[in-house]
């Protein structure tokens, strides 16, 4: 099997048919709902800060510890699912979803170092 350029680029989980169409955004690591909350109370430290600043600073410290343990939580799920799906396969057989998740991996770790 010969290396394939124009697939090693394409972004993760893109298909061949789907090179002139726009990728759509990545998911996201967090529910919309937890990172809702985590909006909210950091709006609320911001909103509270001249009447309480201490009390303020701690909430948008709490919410900054709760979103990092959430997304360390993310991570190593998506990286169970990911080891899940390529750990026990034939590695001649199946090397469309060896290169998928690879791209996979590439994908997530260049989202983490643009952070």
């Amino acid at each position: 099997m010969m290396y394939d350029q124009t697939r090693a680029r394409q972004p993760a989980g893109q298909t061949p048919g789907q090179a002139g169409r726009r990728s759509p955004s990545p998911e996201t690591l967090l529910p919309s709902d937890e990172q809702d909350k985590i909006v909210q109370r950091l709006r609320h430290a911001f909103n509270t800060f001249a009447d309480t600043p201490l009390e303020a600073l701690q909430e948008a410290e709490s919410a900054y510890d709760e979103a990092s343990a959430q997304l360390v939580n993310a991570l190593a799920e998506r990286r169970r699912l990911l080891r899940a799906g390529w750990q026990d396969q034939n590695l001649d057989a199946q090397s469309d979803e060896l290169r998928h998740a690879l791209r996979q991996y590439r994908e997530i770790t260049q989202r983490l170092l643009r952070i």
